[in-house]
């Protein structure tokens, strides 16, 4: 099982499926995964990757005692339009109320999730991140920088062209990697490259992922085979952030 000091890693799914918003999604693995399991007969994806709200799985993170990083939706976009803020209030109170564990949040509609946040407490173990692919979506960075999380990411990932001089100012943390799949778009090293340059530059803790189907070298394969040397190193730093946990207050305070 995966670990990071004293935490196990975990994803939960309190909302499944999407639509495509940017160049990112074309290769949706989420998309592609939805509808394998409809084809399986999986009830919870009879509709295959139409958007719906789960209350079944909100207690989830109760269950799990051992502190965890929690991924929050690998199967959708907790700021999916479709999403309402109610649903997504009982999510926050979910996760205020494990604060022994931590919870990353991503999405490619970083101007819902500051348009949410703005009028709530956000909770010290909850990872507010955008997803960055290109340099026409470079402007949501701007949309999560001052929100007053404890970590504030971008999910670089798939990399599909270099994003050039980035301004990181308010990020801690930035992931990058290429796709994966039999469409998958080949990613440059020096593009991941630059960007971690703009990282060490600026101060950020740089995470490569994995080069995906697409190796360093250009050549296609299975992305174990790729596996995640940049340049001959592996880079796996993580943001600090606080694993001792207190006690939050509401929402709304």
């Amino acid at each position: 099982m995966k670990r990071y000091q004293n935490f196990t890693f975990s994803t939960w799914n309190p909302t499944i499926g999407c639509h495509k918003v940017s160049a990112g999604c074309t290769n949706c693995y989420a998309e592609v995964m939805a509808k394998r399991l409809q084809s399986l007969g999986n009830e919870i994806y009879k509709d295959g990757f139409k958007f719906k709200m789960l209350p079944s799985r909100l207690t989830e993170p109760l269950k799990a005692k051992r502190p965890t990083i929690f991924f929050v939706n690998s199967m959708s976009d907790l700021f999916h339009e479709n999403m309402s803020f109610e649903f997504l209030d009982e999510i926050l109170t979910i996760i205020s109320q494990t604060p022994h564990h931590q919870y990353q949040i991503l999405t490619k509609r970083p101007h819902r999730m500051r348009a949410y946040f703005l009028a709530r407490h956000i909770p010290k173990n909850v990872w507010l991140g955008t997803t960055v692919e290109s340099s026409f979506v470079k402007d949501r960075i701007d949309l999560i920088r001052d929100l007053n999380a404890s970590v504030k990411w971008l999910s670089c990932e798939p990399l599909i062209n270099d994003l050039g001089e980035l301004n990181l100012s308010g990020i801690d943390w930035v992931v990058a990697g290429g796709e994966s799949g039999a469409k998958a778009r080949a990613m440059k090293k020096q593009w991941a490259l630059n960007l971690k340059s703009e990282c060490d530059r600026q101060g950020v803790a740089f995470y490569f992922k994995q080069w995906g189907a697409w190796g360093e070298d250009g050549i296609k394969r299975d992305k174990k085979a790729n596996g995640a040397v940049l340049g001959g190193k592996i880079y796996k730093s993580y943001p600090k952030f606080s694993s001792q946990p207190t006690k939050e207050r509401s929402l709304f305070e």
